[in-house]
């Protein structure tokens, strides 16, 4: 059995017989140079704008860049890693060079997955790969079973949340080295924990991207996206770097899957859009082990996430439900401003529908979409097609001074949606260091300079001028200048406070969700073709039950208001999960109160 993974792909450097074949597309040139160990190789030109050359000047840790008629250097788009930064050469890496210590990974059900989102660069004191690798056991004690790490493809500076990624096939050197993360997903596996990463198709970020310079045509002026020019998916060598791309991760990274980032944003006319190509290639190249797909889009469609009549995803396993976390937030804090005004009429109401139905929103006009219909009926997905969160990295870093939930509420509001996060059929998100509640704020924090940096700083606060509290020039002047390095040092989680006892006893409430969620709910999920929740709501009080996937049924109740409230539904049938507390609330729900019962008869 080999111990060593690669993935052979269009653009790029690969090792081949006796030397290295090198390919760019680079259409709008008629010359390029092959710069490869500072020798100048010509590269020979194909009709459709293809350059490539295969010479045995270049060895695995060489140094090698591309000269354009002008003499300007550019870095390999699809370089697996480079030597120093974003503008220099690029390094030829051997693939195969890491050795797998586990070779008999075959994933896990997309059923099991309880999913923590982790930033590199801010979730262990080094900041590293090997720094996640170092806290595995840790994520194992508590009852995670994935982690999805936020973009790691490198981008302009040092620090930055990586969805301004320029060169989509090497990490980003301060994490580490490819060898560093093969060894994080190989250490990941050793424990049974699955490994997700985000990646950005829908734009390149604003340092670093020399693809205009020789091929403009990767680019669009027929459509706009919030970052610029839009991306022309529809040329078949800007589909081949994205479909290779998505492939290079699985396999030669041995991911367990991907998350999609802001699709709605890949504006492709093709045929067949490249949304639905990745996803059916991916199905189709690789059947040895379990591969889940995942996206966020604001749009609330689905035709992404339909199952065939086996319940397995036709494309995608599931969706971000922003609308899961929207609801849970209005309930929570009351805040009404920028998109919480859809939810700010009836947030327990549209928590309930999101738990019963998947999303909130299915067609009904949203004022925030400038009072325009937004999303489609969602019932016939199954719950497992939704990806719900209380926090994530978006939903904390947007706001304007970064706070985390467990700094806005009481702790027994946050313990009550905790239990709802956790106790539902849908596949429930963390985000690092929500476990012991943490409270450091995770800021949106870059790492540019001179006129961009400027750029950045002053756009981020623009942002806010809408709200109310920061209509005054000099309220949004205390919004955290992303490129300032007290910005980033701030949002490193602090695992001391897992020790502390207000971050022990939410460790405990972790660790028994967790496991009532492993033993009791996770086994029913298989089958679930549909959502098959029915929701009755009453004031700040819901029911809502499943019939789960072996034909027992599943019920919550929560009261999230904070004052007692009538059951909304007839008595709960079945054994008891879980209570808040251990409160009795059978009849009367005391305040911020969860149960859970299953009635397996």
């Amino acid at each position: 059995m080999t111990r060593s993974f690669s993935y052979r792909r269009h653009w790029g450097a690969e090792i081949v017989e006796g030397g290295v074949r090198v390919s760019l597309w680079a259409p709008r040139l008629d010359h390029l140079t092959l710069v490869a160990r500072g020798r100048p190789v010509d590269m020979l030109r194909s009709p459709d704008g293809w350059f490539s050359v295969e010479t045995d000047l270049l060895g695995p840790g060489d140094a090698y860049a591309f000269q354009l008629p002008d003499d300007t250097a550019v870095p390999d788009p699809a370089a697996r890693a480079q030597v120093g930064d974003v503008h220099g050469p690029s390094l030829l890496v051997d693939p195969t060079a890491y050795r797998w210590n586990v070779l008999d990974w075959r994933g896990q059900s997309w059923e099991e997955a309880v999913i923590l989102e982790v930033h590199t660069g801010t979730f262990s004191p080094e900041g590293t790969f090997a720094g996640i690798a170092a806290k595995l056991d840790h994520l194992c004690e508590v009852g995670i079973s994935a982690i999805e790490l936020m973009p790691v493809a490198q981008f302009g500076g040092n620090r930055g949340w990586g969805y301004d990624g320029v060169l989509h096939y090497a990490p980003h050197p301060a994490y580490g080295t490819p060898d560093d993360l093969k060894a994080l997903v190989d250490a990941a596996h050793a424990r049974g924990l699955m490994v997700l990463l985000d990646v950005v198709y829908n734009h390149f970020g604003p340092d670093g991207n020399y693809l205009h310079l020789y091929a403009p045509e990767f680019f669009t002026d027929a459509r706009q996206t919030p970052w610029g020019a839009a991306i022309a998916y529809e040329r078949q060598p800007v589909r081949d770097f994205f479909i290779d791309n998505a492939l290079y991760w699985l396999e030669e990274y041995r991911f367990d899957g991907l998350r999609l980032d802001a699709v709605n944003e890949i504006q492709d006319t093709s045929e067949v859009p490249l949304l639905e190509e990745i996803a059916r290639t991916v199905r189709a190249r690789i059947g040895d082990r379990s591969i889940h797909l995942t996206t966020e889009d604001d749009r609330n469609i689905t035709r992404f996430h339909q199952r065939d009549s086996a319940g397995r995803p036709r494309l995608y396993t599931a969706e971000w439900n922003d609308d899961f976390h929207h609801a849970a937030h209005v309930a929570a804090t009351g805040e009404k401003e920028g998109y919480y005004v859809d939810y700010g009429d009836d947030p327990v109401g549209d928590l309930a529908r999101a738990l019963a139905e998947g999303y909130v929103y299915q067609g009904e006009i949203s004022q925030f979409w400038e009072n325009a219909p937004r999303g489609e009926p969602s019932a016939d997905l199954p719950p497992v097609a939704m990806v719900n969160f209380l926090q994530n990295h978006d939903q904390i870093g947007n706001r304007a001074f970064n706070e985390r939930l467990a700094a806005l509420v009481p702790a027994n509001r946050l313990e009550a949606l905790t239990a709802i996060l956790l106790l539902s059929p849908q596949i429930p998100l963390i985000f690092m260091g929500e476990e012991w509640g943490e409270t450091n704020p995770f800021g949106f924090f870059t790492d540019f300079d001179g006129e961009l940096a400027d750029a950045v700083r002053e756009g981020r606060r623009r942002e806010f001028k809408r709200f109310e509290r920061f209509a005054d020039p000099a309220n949004r002047e205390k919004i955290a200048d992303p490129n300032a390095l007290e910005t980033f040092e701030a949002s490193r989680i602090d695992w001391r406070k897992r020790e502390e006892p207000a971050g022990k006893a939410r460790l405990d409430l972790f660790r028994r969700l967790l496991a009532i969620r492993r033993s009791e709910i996770v086994p029913r999920l298989v089958g679930m073709s549909t959502h098959n929740g029915e929701a009755t709501v009453a004031g700040r009080a819901f029911a809502v039950s499943w019939r789960l996937g072996d034909g027992s049924s599943l019920m919550m109740t929560a009261n999230l208001d904070d004052a007692p409230a009538k059951l909304p539904a007839g008595a709960p049938a079945g054994r008891v999960l879980y209570r808040s507390d251990g409160v009795d609330g059978d009849t009367m729900l005391p305040p911020w109160f969860v149960s859970v019962f299953l009635d397996a008869s």
